[in-house]
């Protein structure tokens, strides 16, 4: 079994590795053995995750990128392209969110989070996926969606427009990209706090929470390792593309 989920060997490259649930599950891939890079923007919090990271006697290394710039994603996939021969995982992380009224949100709020939910994960799949078929590697893509892509969530129209769209592309490009050996899943995480919901979760929204969660509790970041490294390996999950994964406490099975 330690065999199944070993990723020793294999190369992920964790865009937005530097926010919460991305450095959990960047911590999870080097656990089993794979080496990481680390993107995002802030190379003090990349710096302590990378000593981290490096108790588990893997390669790491950051390079800094902004998903809002294309140029910048095509750079980074050049740069991995070119030092490593290509990549075996690419997991997307990145993500924000905001708590608008509907009738507030304006289009310049409504184009950040899409560009960077949504805009930087199809764009930066087809640069890394370019590369990885021209060089018959094939590889483990990995989205990160949400509940609320399932169950749209009041005051995060944006969000939850955005992670729906995240399922829709990964079903699209699992199916465009097998006959590459490129498998495509997402996760869809429940209620996990980060950067990104820490604003949102008022007293009311966590009573809500919980009252619709079985649970009855958050989930911590480390439960999102599990699923992580069973999606990036091939030997427990080679015949898995296309799929969503929930983590979420049972807040997905809740109907009433």
């Amino acid at each position: 079994m330690n065999d199944m989920f070993s990723l020793k060997g294999k190369l992920a490259v964790v865009i937005g590795g530097t926010s919460t649930l991305g450095s959990s599950m960047a911590l999870g891939l080097a656990q089993s053995g794979a080496d990481i890079i680390l993107t995002g923007r802030n190379e003090n919090k990349a710096n302590l995750i990378i000593d981290e990271i490096k108790q588990y006697d893997v390669k790491v290394s950051f390079l800094k990128t902004d998903v809002q710039q294309l140029e910048s994603i095509k750079e980074v996939a050049e740069i991995i392209d070119r030092d490593h021969g290509g990549w075996d995982i690419l997991l997307n992380t990145a993500g924000v969110n905001s708590q608008t009224p509907f009738f507030d949100i304006k289009e310049d709020e409504w184009n950040n989070i899409m560009d960077v939910n949504l805009k930087a994960v199809m764009f930066t799949c087809q640069e890394f996926a370019r590369r990885n078929k021209a060089r018959n590697r094939g590889g483990s893509i990995i989205n990160i969606s949400s509940v609320s892509s399932i169950t749209p969530l009041t005051k995060v129209i944006t969000y939850s427009a955005s992670k729906a769209a995240i399922n829709s592309i990964t079903e699209f490009m699992a199916r465009e990209l097998a006959p590459f050996h490129i498998r495509v899943n997402a996760i869809i995480p429940g209620f996990f706090p980060a950067e990104q919901n820490r604003k949102i979760l008022t007293e009311d929204r966590v009573k809500s929470i919980m009252d619709h969660t079985p649970m009855k509790r958050f989930g911590d970041p480390e439960e999102l390792q599990g699923a992580v490294i069973y999606l990036a390996s091939e030997k427990a999950a080679g015949f898995v593309t296309g799929s969503m994964v929930t983590v979420d406490g049972g807040f997905g099975a809740t109907k009433i």
